[in-house]
């Protein structure tokens, strides 16, 4: 005999539904509406090729932002990341010079060079009790000193094909659709990793009990600054990877990272992390990532100018920010 849902077992079903509803995190509703946008714009954006390409073009914001997201938890921020961003791009020219065959211990270099700025990050941070502001910053002016000095003023030698098939290389032939970009399969192994550390081992969760009370997490007997020193060298590593995909796709630019620290941050925000730490999902801010150069793309599909893209960016910066702050306020 077939069962008649009752008013009360109805009103229990929508009532979980309109729950479940209120769990999702805005940024996934937002980047499905930027989609539409793009797609009404450009139907061919929304086809798996043309998706593939916009998921190639925000895997070094995506994979930054995966590794933002550990210091900001803390209640951190790390503003040199877009400076070593840079480095990685500058050094691996210099190292690689010209030679296919010294890319791979280039970029084990690399990755040393990104690990030793994580440290230095995070002990100043943690055992000087210098402002992660003023630290990372001081770091983003250092590194940039550096890469200057490096080059002499000016880029120099090339990015061979091993090094740039990770920014624009495919792997082909790939079932149904034929190709797959390399720096998506980079972009997934990457998510893949930092969700994992952050929603299933013990680092994701005293990270965020680290930033959201310091004293107390030392009274339960964590070891706060080690802890601040990992969620750095994590930091550091996704801006060399970061580096890696961004030189493969634009080629020796000093400037390659500028900027991609600020956009790292706003991403995180928008994925509904809380600036002062102690709250924040890997998932949401690499989809804020996501959404963010879908933004980017949008606008320039409507022919908006540069300086105009910022001004949205930074108001958009503005109302995430106040709107994690109202959350915050009625959750307590």
């Amino acid at each position: 005999m077939a069962q008649i849902s009752t008013p009360a077992q109805e009103r229990s079903l929508w009532d979980r539904f309109i729950i479940g509803l209120r769990n999702i995190a805005p940024i996934y509703i937002v980047l499905i509406l930027l989609l539409i946008g793009i797609g009404t714009q450009n139907p061919t954006f929304l086809e798996p090729a043309g998706f593939l390409n916009l998921l190639r073009r925000a895997a070094p914001l995506m994979v930054l932002t995966a590794g933002q997201l550990f210091v900001i938890v803390t209640g951190g921020f790390d503003l040199s990341g877009g400076s070593l961003m840079s480095l990685t791009v500058i050094g691996a020219s210099l190292l690689i010079n010209n030679d296919p065959a010294n890319t791979w211990w280039a970029i084990l270099v690399l990755f040393g060079i990104g690990i030793l700025v994580g440290l230095l990050n995070g002990v100043i941070v943690s055992y000087l009790n210098v402002p992660s502001l003023i630290a990372t910053l001081g770091m983003l002016l250092a590194l940039r000193g550096a890469g200057l000095y490096w080059t002499g003023g000016a880029p120099r030698g090339y990015l061979t094909d091993n090094f740039r098939m990770f920014g624009r290389g495919w792997l082909e032939p790939f079932p149904v659709i034929e190709r797959f970009p390399y720096a998506v399969l980079v972009l997934i192994v990457v998510s893949a990793a930092a969700i994992y550390l952050f929603n299933q081992t013990n680092l994701g969760r005293q990270l965020l009990a680290v930033g959201d009370n310091p004293r107390a997490s030392r009274l339960a007997g964590i070891s706060v600054e080690k802890l601040r020193i990992i969620a750095f060298v994590l930091s550091a590593i996704t801006a060399v990877i970061a580096g890696i995909l961004q030189g493969g796709f634009g080629g020796v630019n000093p400037d390659a990272g500028e900027g991609y620290e600020l956009q790292a941050i706003s991403a995180a925000v928008l994925g509904g992390a809380v600036l002062l730490g102690g709250r924040g999902s890997m998932g949401a801010a690499i989809a804020g990532a996501l959404a963010l150069e879908a933004l980017f793309t949008l606008l320039n599909l409507l022919g908006l100018p540069k300086p105009l893209r910022d001004a949205v960016q930074g108001l958009i910066i503005i109302g995430a920010v106040a709107y994690a702050a109202y959350r915050s306020r009625r959750t307590r």
